[in-house]
């Protein structure tokens, strides 16, 4: 079930192997209902480190490079941007997934969508228990749509 309410925008010339929007979309619905929250609309900009990172300069008057960077309009019902940096997520599966792209890609997917939910990452603590949902969801996409 594809849904106009959530939107993937690539500005870099990035390939991603298994990357299905209609799959997505619907894992992400997914999610949302099992974390008890309705996604309006959700959008997700996919672009390089540089474009990140002026995006960061701007917006927030951060002078790093980041993977990821969430703008939120309503929690409830959820209303967002979101921009990905691909290098990032390449360059992260290489040193942290084994190489596994695609499964970092979803990782950092589902973690901008889990801080709309109202979780943070902050302590020690917040992080492990975003990280087990983000494997958990990461999971459930593996399972369902591997075989597609």
């Amino acid at each position: 079930m594809s849904s106009k309410r959530i939107r993937f925008e690539f500005a870099s010339g990035h390939d991603l192997d298994g990357f299905s929007e209609e799959n997505l979309s619907d894992w992400l619905l997914n999610v949302s209902r099992e974390e008890g929250r309705q996604i309006d609309i959700l959008c997700y900009f996919f672009c390089n480190d540089e474009d990140l990172l002026e995006i960061n300069k701007k917006y927030l008057d951060h002078d790093t490079y980041t993977d990821i960077i969430t703008f939120p309009y309503s929690y409830e019902p959820i209303q967002s941007d979101i921009y990905i940096s691909l290098d990032r997520v390449i360059e992260n599966a290489a040193r942290y997934s084994e190489n596994q792209s695609f499964q970092e890609f979803l990782r950092v997917v589902c973690h901008g969508l889990l801080h709309l939910c109202g979780y943070e990452d902050v302590t020690d603590q917040d992080k492990a228990e975003m990280r087990a949902l983000e494997s958990r969801y990461i999971q459930q996409y593996i399972d369902r749509y591997s075989d597609e």
